[in-house]
């Protein structure tokens, strides 16, 4: 069975944005930044995606799932909703919880997952992937490095389903999400876990947040 016929109107989204613990964050980046430490980086990085998705006219609401109550109030100072993460039971427990407050608040509300570390994101960029995703009941866009997955969206009364961490790519599609084919949308994949994903992320241009942490070059492998 191929792909639902694409809507003639884009809906809007709720987006869900998971966020563990800043103190837990970005362990994998130990290293890549002179100056700032981790957990300012991980919150500046979330307060940048929050900010461009709050920017973008595909977006109705953010709710952002985490236990970090520094993170919560300075996302909810941007606009977003901050709700606990009240099953603790890892990333797609997380976003299941987020999609479930989503549409309580809203029974009809399509959702959208979007991870937390995507500091060079374009409101554009991200409008054309949602309106993109308009046209099908679950639909993911793949991150830069072809194996993981930054945003996965389902509309109303479909359920979220999510299945993000690893190679979550072949495993959205194995699902039956489709696989947007949307090009241009470099800022929605560029994911950062890695001292290279940071670098690729600067080349695209990070926001106000990230860059006001960011004052010096990113060293290189081994320097």
């Amino acid at each position: 069975m191929g792909p639902m016929k694409p809507h003639v109107t884009p809906v809007t989204w709720t987006l869900v944005v998971p966020l563990k613990p800043l103190s837990r964050a970005k362990s994998r980046l130990a290293g890549a930044a002179a100056g700032p430490a981790l957990p300012e980086l991980a919150l500046a990085f979330a307060q940048d995606t929050v900010g461009a998705a709050l920017a973008c006219p595909a977006v109705r609401d953010v709710v952002v799932v985490t236990d970090d109550p520094l993170a919560a109030g300075e996302l909810r100072a941007l606009g977003a909703r901050p709700v606990p993460d009240l099953p603790g039971d890892g990333l797609n427990a997380a976003l299941t919880h987020g999609a479930a407050a989503a549409r309580a608040t809203d029974p009809a509300a399509a959702v959208a997952a979007l991870n937390a570390d995507l500091p060079a994101l374009r409101p554009a960029e991200l409008e054309r992937v949602l309106n993109a995703a308009s046209g099908f009941s679950r639909a993911f866009l793949p991150d830069a490095a072809e194996i993981g997955t930054t945003v996965l969206t389902a509309l109303p009364q479909t359920e979220l389903s999510p299945a993000f961490g690893g190679p979550s790519r072949a495993r959205h599609r194995a699902s039956g999400a489709v696989e947007l084919p949307v090009s241009g949308v470099s800022s929605v994949r560029q994911d950062v876990d890695t001292p290279e994903d940071l670098r690729a992320a600067l080349a695209l241009g990070v926001g106000e947040f990230t860059s006001a942490l960011l004052a010096g070059p990113v060293p290189g492998p081994g320097r």
